[in-house]
């Protein structure tokens, strides 16, 4: 595949856990406010760019206007292309769709926005001529499809407990798993990592760093009850909503040397792949996804160096390691959704980052990112870095 991602051409911003400090910010103006300030401390003019790509899950007044609207107000009115809307998975398919339409020869430099706002979704009312009386259907467009999957007629918290259960897991190890978690991110914190691509400033004001992050508190995890009598998955064990974007581009690798901040360091896609697993059963959907994605890269699991995923419950970290063989200590080690929240769009977008941002660290590697999704689907996708000093 050739399309690569020029080194320092990302950024996110912090995370906000829902009914915070991010609120009340319309997502889409939001990301292009983030994006126009992004591409200007990295020195790339519009100019360079020839096609875009949007991703968002929660509709937003205007939203009808997609990737055009968007991309507009970011400084870059002559872009087009799509806008994509798949629940969790949403980042990596954008990824997806700019990385074929650069190796396809349609663009050299695609930018990729993803947003959301999970805080104040939209009420929708739908007309129903058959309603009694005309009444209409309204739907609660977060909180309605948090609680119930139409098809496979279960809350997302139950698929974590069907996994659980099919798989053995055991409260204790969901504890410890989300101990470890809390501890590597806030490793990195101390150290300054996620500083290298969180663009901080707000339309007013700033955001110093992810907003509603829990402490390292043993006592607290392992003493909390289950959501669900008789579960094991906890309010610890699974990720909070959020409000946040994240961008990125996708180009040739001419493109991307030009456009890189430093050039000897090269990001290539390599691999993606889809899958889907039997209904209520979401956490386990990133196996057979993250198949797909090395056969695509032609590489065998036990070529990569590193991972991060779209963990929206420890479960599904805790299956992908039972199923893969790669060790709970070396993925995400850095951070993860379950610990600094799920803004939906944008989540898969900053775990790749991180991802990349990891495998620089380490002077170089292959990486894999992968995360379930609403449908019992889950997404995957491979990529390595190569630093040409090593």
């Amino acid at each position: 595949m050739n399309a690569f991602l020029p080194y320092g051409a990302w950024w996110s911003t912090p995370f906000a856990r829902w009914q915070g400090p991010l609120a009340h910010l319309h997502s889409l103006r939001f990301a292009a406010f983030t994006a126009r300030g992004a591409l200007a401390a990295r020195g790339i003019g519009a100019d360079a760019l020839d096609f875009g790509v949007l991703g968002f899950t929660v509709p937003q007044p205007g939203s009808f206007y997609g990737l055009p609207w968007v991309a507009a107000e970011a400084g870059a009115a002559h872009l087009a292309g799509p806008s994509i809307m798949q629940a969790c998975a949403t980042s990596a398919r954008c990824l997806q769709v700019a990385a074929a339409e650069v190796a396809g020869g349609g663009a050299t430099a695609a930018l990729v926005l993803a947003a959301d706002r999970v805080s104040n979704g939209p009420t929708l009312v739908y007309p129903r001529s058959d309603g009694p009386g005309g009444a209409a259907q309204v739907e609660n467009w977060v909180l309605d499809n948090f609680a119930a999957d139409p098809w496979a007629k279960c809350a997302m918290v139950q698929t974590a407990e069907n996994v659980a259960a099919k798989w053995g897991l055991q409260r204790e190890a969901q504890d410890d798993l989300v101990l470890m978690r809390l501890a590597q991110y806030h490793g990195a914190r101390e150290r300054g990592f996620h500083g290298s691509f969180l663009m901080t400033a707000l339309p007013e004001g700033h955001l110093e760093g992810d907003f509603g992050v829990q402490p390292v508190n043993a006592g607290k995890v392992r003493g909390l009850r289950p959501v669900q009598p008789g579960g094991i998955v906890t309010y610890a064990g699974q990720t909070h909503p959020a409000d946040g974007n994240a961008g990125a581009i996708v180009a040739t690798r001419d493109a991307a040397r030009a456009l890189s901040r430093r050039p000897e360091i090269e990001v290539a896609l390599l691999g993606f792949g889809t899958a889907r697993v039997e209904a209520a059963m979401m956490p386990a959907a990133p196996v057979p996804a993250t198949a797909r994605a090395l056969k695509a890269a032609g590489l065998e699991m036990a070529a990569v160096d590193a991972v991060t995923s779209h963990n929206p419950f420890a479960v599904n970290d805790l299956v992908f390691a039972h199923e893969t063989g790669f060790p709970l200590e070396r993925m995400n080690v850095n951070g993860c959704s379950l610990v600094f929240g799920h803004p939906q769009g944008p989540t898969g977008l900053r775990c790749t980052i991180e991802l990349i941002e990891t495998l620089a660290e380490r002077g170089g590697g292959v990486g894999l990112f992968q995360g379930c999704a609403a449908g019992d689907t889950a997404m995957a996708l491979v990529l390595e870095v190569r630093d040409a000093r090593h």
